[in-house]
């Protein structure tokens, strides 16, 4: 039996619930991964929210798309990205079903090797941020030279495409409030605070012109301030916005109906997140933990959208 997360109804994060399962033995192409951590993303609580459909049929809803952990027992043919899976591995699962868990058994596909760099809680939140700001940035053809603005740069995707961009050779603006931009300037960034004037402040500090724009939290005025400094609309990308996107003709990525999903952009991004890891070109900044059983608080505070960086779930 393992611990698990999950969403017997459509709500709030008042309906998660823990509950305890049986783990079925890995079987073929399958390995059992003992979850160290598992990171939180807005998309875990738009699952059962209601905002992606409110299929009965699917409840209970398990939640979870990236975990970190250990490897404890493996079916016939287990290989990964990076090669055969052994019993013992210690390996960052992404993309999975059922990542807040104690124990989950998951497609040896998904799975690829931990960075020495990195510890279990950093680990688990490196994939899905990674990869959705290797996306944006790909979509949008950023390389060196270019000078690239990034709204809400202190939150998960963003301190990843802060810094990537910049191992692109790009220069980096980005906005957040002042209490980030200390950060952002020890990553490489120029940082700018967003509100009133935005426009305007970001001509000061880049007089040759903005090259490309990347929107991740979805407002008016990352859409409208984008679309005023860069002129090549295919240079623009939201992840956030998807109503604005679509009416502005600019990229909208993700999972919104229409949007580029990007599947093997993200699938390929993951062996490369780990080799900038290991080449200290790209940390994960985790802003908070909580336990397992405490997910809807973990829940509460993504909602907010005040998280500097990833919030992790510690499992074992």
């Amino acid at each position: 039996m393992t611990e698990i997360v999950v969403a017997p109804a459509y709500g709030g994060p008042e309906v998660l619930r823990l509950a305890e399962v049986e783990v079925p033995p890995p079987g073929p192409g399958e390995v059992l991964l003992e979850v160290r951590a598992a990171g939180v993303n807005p998309v875990d609580y738009k699952a059962y929210s209601g905002l992606m459909g409110s299929d009965i049929a699917r409840l209970p809803l398990r939640l979870g798309l990236e975990a970190s952990g250990l490897v404890r027992a493996v079916g016939s043919d287990a290989e990964g990205p990076a090669g055969p899976i052994a019993v013992g591995d210690e390996v960052i699962a992404y993309r999975i079903s059922g990542a807040y868990a104690g124990e989950v058994v998951v497609s040896a596909t998904a799975l690829v090797p931990r960075p020495n760099a990195l510890g279990w809680e950093a680990a688990a939140g490196l994939m899905l941020t990674g990869a959705t700001a290797v996306h944006t940035l790909t979509a949008t053809g950023v390389g060196a030279g270019d000078t690239v603005l990034i709204h809400a740069a202190s939150g998960g995707v963003g301190l990843m495409g802060v810094q990537i961009a910049i191992d692109l050779g790009a220069r980096v603006i980005g906005t957040a409030g002042e209490s980030s931009h200390e950060y952002l300037r020890q990553l490489g960034a120029v940082p700018v605070t967003y509100g009133e004037g935005l426009a305007d402040r970001v001509r000061v500090l880049a007089p040759e012109g903005i090259d490309v724009a990347i929107d991740i939290i979805g407002t008016d005025e990352a859409i409208d301030v984008s679309l005023e400094l860069v002129s090549d609309r295919s240079r623009i990308a939201t992840i956030a916005a998807p109503g604005r996107g679509f009416e502005a003709g600019i990229k909208v990525l993700g999972g919104s109906p229409g949007a580029d999903p990007g599947a093997e952009v993200r699938s390929k991004a993951r062996l490369e997140l780990v080799r900038l890891v290991n080449e200290g070109k790209l940390e994960v900044h985790v802003d908070r933990t909580y336990p397992l059983a405490s997910a809807a608080a973990a829940h509460r505070y993504v909602a907010t959208g005040h998280a500097h960086g990833k919030v992790v779930l510690v499992v074992n």
